[in-house]
């Protein structure tokens, strides 16, 4: 019995170790997402206002022109997302063989 005891606990272990990598490797995942999202989203914004800018300039003195510019953040200005949890389900466990 003990030595079963101590295979369990050593398995349940890993697969708690396991199952926290996952989790910080879904975290990273879901980040780097989200910021590919926001520079396609700022990339797109930008085109756009590109196309619109020589139209828009021309309608109006070059000291409102500087006015109408939208204030951006950067990445790296944004907050991060105080907390994500993640659903786990039998599926998601590794395979212990």
């Amino acid at each position: 019995p003990r030595i079963k005891e101590s295979v369990n606990a050593q398995l349940e272990a890993e697969v708690l170790t396991r199952s926290s990598h996952s989790l910080r490797t879904s975290y990273a995942v879901v980040a780097d997402l989200s910021e590919m999202e926001l520079k396609k989203i700022l990339i797109e914004k930008m085109e756009g206002n590109k196309s619109t800018t020589g139209t828009q300039s021309r309608q109006q003195s070059a000291s409102e022109s500087a006015f109408t510019e939208e204030a951006m953040q950067t990445t790296c200005q944004m907050e991060e997302p105080s907390h994500l949890v993640f659903e786990t389900g039998a599926e998601d466990q590794p395979i212990v063989q």
